[in-house]
């Protein structure tokens, strides 16, 4: 159990996962044990439900283009509010504010006009990526017994909230820091073959050639982007896993085969 001593572990915890009462519990149980094995995790939180139930609350209007929240003024108000005040308040602000952890830039998409086959820019108003990964805040605490818990909230170069997909942020700060494993906790239980038998490992080719013959398809297909692009950069290794399986963290790090997915 002590192998993976001294590595860091960036965990991005999201899904049913964290909408349900104990399996909640239990990973938060399992986190703390790999801390008491001498593996510093990191956890990147997303909240898209949470997010969802206090704007409907709020009575504020919210829209999703090619799986991403537009984020006017209004809302990036309660994105940053739900993120930052759920969750490990205190750590959170100081790791993302005070820390200057992610500096983000203001994320531009284009669409393709159907009629006129003309690509436009689409305006996602506060939605951001990650430009820059400052990570000796994180770096700082590995002898610590604090685990960091980190809201994908990133700030512009004139002080503006930018709302940052938390996959793509996770990925981000586990290539920062040259993480030994990247744990993505999704609704599903891995990358599925076209017989929906569950694929354990995948390497880079097999991961990118599985995209372009359809076998990854839909709200997959970032999930897996985000985890070749870490792998490509520092990141020994990254795993999809069904985060709706009690304990699935310790089943996919210290069981022989796992339970997820592992690309590698």
């Amino acid at each position: 159990m002590r192998k993976f001593a001294g590595e860091t572990f960036v965990i991005k915890y999201g899904g049913n996962a964290m909408g349900e009462v104990n399996l909640a519990q239990q990973f938060a149980e399992d986190v703390v044990m790999l801390k008491q094995v001498g593996i510093n995790p990191i956890i990147v939180h997303g909240g898209g439900p949470q997010i969802s139930l206090m704007l409907d609350k709020l009575k504020i209007q919210s829209e999703f283009v090619g799986g991403l929240r537009v984020t006017d003024a209004a809302t990036v108000e309660i994105v940053e509010m739900v993120l930052s005040g759920n969750i490990n308040k205190e750590i959170v602000s100081w790791i993302n504010h005070a820390g200057g952890l992610i500096s983000a830039r203001k994320l531009r998409r284009t669409i393709k006009d159907p009629d006129s086959n003309i690509e436009k820019i689409l305006d996602l108003g506060f939605v951001g990526e990650p430009a820059k990964i400052d990570p000796q805040v994180l770096i700082a605490l590995e002898e610590s017994d604090i685990i960091p818990v980190i809201a994908p909230i990133g700030m512009g170069e004139n002080g503006e909230t930018y709302n940052i997909n938390a996959d793509t942020c996770a990925g981000a700060i586990a290539s920062a820091l040259a993480a030994s494993k990247l744990l993505m906790l999704t609704d599903v239980p891995g990358i599925m073959d076209k017989n929906k038998k569950l694929i354990n490992k995948a390497s880079l080719a097999e991961a990118k050639a599985m995209m372009t013959d359809g076998t990854i398809s839909g709200g997959m297909i970032p999930k897996i982007e985000t985890c070749i692009s870490a792998v490509e950069n520092n990141v020994e290794a990254a795993h999809i896993l069904d985060g709706r399986v009690p304990h699935v963290l310790l089943l996919e790090i210290f069981t022989k085969h796992g339970t997820g997915t592992m690309i590698y």
